[in-house]
């Protein structure tokens, strides 16, 4: 049989409605049998234990990883407000789910306790993989993905490739959920294991370039960002975004409310990185003393360059995520493909996201693909030191 991916897009008064349609779309593609794991992502338009208990009732208590999001898209659908689900069937992968909280007071605790209740026995399936999907307000995105890589590797004895994002919830910034079996949790990381007989494949690319010059992160206090040059860090963001920002139609001294986060989602933060390239952190909102909140820790002392991002840079950056996983994968036979997708993206392109979405599909053909857009992108492949991102595209191909 090998691997099945397939997909389903719905929406509806509530949840059940819209996560029956989604399940129901999938299942009819999957063409009957068995469910060996659902992947759920769901707007915060609806109720979250309603949409996993509707999917778990659908897919005979599948195991389940999934979380809440920010917009939805599959192979033949992009929408917001919606919920999505994938559909694996497979005799070449097996699948372990495991969930912990508190990850803003103890990261590693909940990695370990993630890790611990997976199981070690993998015999002849040696491709370690892991989808990792944390809370997106939590502010340690980094350090979650760096344990993460450290504890699985130790855990398992062997390298374990790490894909996944941090949750969303529809640009409200108040409160995201991670998904796994019959449990939603919010300060809390949700893991799945795929041990496989094959490989799974990754690519990765953001499109965001400079808009400011070089700026120093003068105080700054774990995951809050304090002070640019002296000054407080809100006020150097809006005067150094106001030219960019003006040529796409924002006053930047008229921003508030809501349009807070969506300007600071718009308008990054790039840390330079080896051969001119730069390594992108998100800021997740503003406090009343001007300092900005993070999805990871910023070093006090710092530089850094704030980062826009040009429609057609985010659209050629999709492609170039899918064409990188697709060069790894060496042209094997594709059953699917799982993107991770910033939700910067649809900021910036607007009613031209699809034509991000356009070319996944250009690049990997007429398979399944699953995707939502998140807070943060985890892609950390072993020997790297680094594995979250923000404003990229995270490709997962999945062999058929």
């Amino acid at each position: 049989m090998g691997t099945t991916l397939a997909t389903g897009l719905g929406k509806g008064a509530d949840g059940v409605v819209a996560a029956e349609k989604a399940a129901q779309q999938a299942k009819d593609k999957l063409g009957g049998g068995h469910v060996d794991l659902s992947l759920v992502y769901s707007s915060s338009k609806y109720d979250y234990q309603t949409v996993v208990d509707t999917v778990r009732a659908a897919t005979g208590n599948a195991p389940l990883i999934g979380c809440s999001s920010s917009g939805e898209f599959t192979e033949e659908n992009v929408e917001q407000g919606s919920v999505v689900v994938g559909l694996i069937a497979s005799d070449d992968i097996k699948f372990a789910t495991a969930i912990a909280d508190g990850v803003k007071e103890d990261p590693e605790r909940a990695v370990r306790t993630v890790a611990n209740k997976l199981p070690l026995k993998r015999r002849d399936y040696p491709h370690l993989s892991a989808i990792f999907i944390i809370d997106g307000l939590a502010g340690v995105g980094e350090e979650m993905t760096l344990l993460a890589s450290a504890v699985f590797n130790q855990t398992f004895g062997t390298n374990v490739k790490l894909v996944g994002g941090a949750a969303g919830d529809d640009l409200k910034f108040k409160e995201t959920f991670v998904f796994s079996d019959d449990s939603i949790a919010t300060d809390a990381v949700s893991v799945c294991l795929f041990a496989s007989k094959k490989p799974l494949y990754t690519g990765v690319q953001h499109g965001h370039t400079p808009v400011s010059e070089l700026l120093r992160a003068t105080r700054a206090e774990g995951c809050v960002l304090h002070e640019i040059d002296g000054r407080p860090a809100w006020d150097v963001w809006k005067e150094r975004t106001a030219k960019a920002a003006s040529k796409i139609g924002i006053d930047v001294g008229a921003i508030e409310g809501v349009d807070i986060g969506a300007h600071l989602i718009r308008f990054e933060l790039g840390l330079p990185d080896v051969g001119g390239q730069y390594k992108i952190r998100v800021p997740l909102g503003k406090n009343e003393d001007g300092s900005l909140n993070f999805g990871c820790a910023i070093p006090e002392g710092v530089t850094f360059r704030i980062m826009g991002g040009k429609k057609e840079n985010q659209i050629i950056s999709t492609r170039v995520a899918a064409e990188m996983a697709k060069e790894n994968s060496g042209d094997r036979e594709i059953a699917g493909a799982i993107v991770f997708d910033c939700v910067c993206r649809h900021l910036i392109l607007g009613d031209e996201f699809y034509m991000g979405v356009d070319q996944f599909k250009d690049v990997l053909g007429d398979v399944p693909i699953l995707g939502w857009e998140t807070y943060g992108e985890i892609c950390m492949e072993p020997g790297q030191f680094s594995g979250f991102h923000s404003t990229t595209s995270v490709v997962l191909i999945i062999p058929k």
